[in-house]
């Protein structure tokens, strides 16, 4: 097994990037959060995950022996592609250079028994390839990031719908937002929240997400 941190390409550019920071957005599908029974946020929710949990199309999820309640969240996912500090949002849509669709794999028991104790719930989010993502375009293969359909289907049952134009917080504020707290680099990505319809997965599943103009994204679910 070579450790070495892996690279992600954009397809339609060929151009190859380090993986930065993970940096991932909660409840910014209003339903999303009523169906968590969760408050809608006024502002942007962020946790982490690390370079490690990134299994890319093709792959396998594999289950933790330390949990037997893993969900898929479907997410459109933009990658930074010129860095920066105190970005404006209305040129924030500038720093993308691709977008994919990924996935948000979590570990729903783990999570709940941490925030009943009030303690940090990475574990549930961070084990090894529960960042499943799908092939980057570059980003002007996507007209208008708030404007696309977004898609999981389990074993071809489809299981979250919605629409990108939904999001409380649309990708340009998410990009601005988050460079207030930390400097984006190229590589970095943000992982912009799920719909509604989040649920668990079981060994043998196949997962097929899908973000409109995107490449599909199909990971198999092993223990």
């Amino acid at each position: 097994m070579a450790f070495e941190r892996p690279e992600i390409e954009i397809h339609d550019a060929g151009v190859r990037l380090a993986i930065g920071k993970l940096i991932c957005i909660g409840r910014n599908y209003a339903a999303h959060a009523a169906e968590m029974k969760s408050p809608v946020p006024t502002k942007p929710m962020i946790f982490l995950k690390p370079d490690s949990s990134v299994v890319r199309d093709g792959g396998a999820v594999r289950l933790p022996a330390s949990s037997s309640d893993v969900h898929h969240e479907v997410e459109l996912v933009a990658l930074i592609g010129k860095g920066g500090k105190d970005i404006q949002e209305s040129v924030a849509l500038t720093h993308i250079a691709g977008y994919a669709v990924g996935l948000d794999m979590t570990a729903r028991d783990i999570q709940s028994a941490a925030k009943e104790r009030g303690h940090p719930w990475s574990v549930s989010k961070g084990f090894d390839t529960f960042a499943p993502l799908g092939t980057f375009l570059s980003a002007d293969a996507v007209a208008d990031p708030q404007s696309l359909s977004i898609r999981l289907r389990v074993n071809g049952e489809l299981r979250q719908e919605g629409a990108t134009r939904d999001m409380i917080f649309p990708v340009a504020k998410l990009i601005a937002y988050c460079s207030t707290i930390m400097t984006l680099y190229p590589g970095d990505m943000i992982f912009t929240g799920t719909p509604e319809g989040v649920a668990a997965v079981a060994e043998g599943d196949t997962l097929t997400a899908e973000v409109e103009g995107l490449p599909a994204l199909s990971v198999s679910i092993v223990r």
